[in-house]
């Protein structure tokens, strides 16, 4: 079973930057997409980010298109999250996720079956 896990969260002014990795461990990761999610507090977990296993298929939030970029590293099992120009309302807990069905990306957190812990993000304003 893959196991994930994140990393790089932290607090940051308000236009400030981070990039969150996560590490795969476990089954072949580069036939699979990659996915971030986040949930802040008293929210629903919402989509942020996912990229297909070819690095080409790349679907963004609308919320964070511009400022996020989604990148991987097959060779480190790796997927990264760029963050830019971030706002206070990106605070929140990041997830990343491995969607092991869908052929392109997904934004439904129900089509991706293994989770990390999560990495804090706080963005002060």
């Amino acid at each position: 079973q893959v196991q994930l896990v994140e990393s790089g969260g932290g607090l940051v002014q308000a236009g400030g930057s981070l990039r969150l990795s996560c590490a795969a461990s476990g089954r072949t990761f580069s036939r699979y997409t990659m996915g971030w999610f986040r949930q802040a507090p008293g929210k629903e977990r919402e989509f942020v980010a996912a990229i297909g296993w070819n690095n080409f298929n790349i679907v963004y939030a609308d919320s964070v298109k511009g400022r996020f970029t989604i990148s991987r590293d097959n060779a480190k099992k790796t997927v990264y999250l760029q963050m830019s120009s971030l706002k206070p309302e990106d605070t929140a807990v990041y997830y990343c996720a491995i969607d092991e069905e869908s052929y392109y990306p997904q934004t439904r957190a129900t089509s991706f079956g293994s989770w990390g812990q999560g990495t804090q993000v706080t963005v002060s304003s």
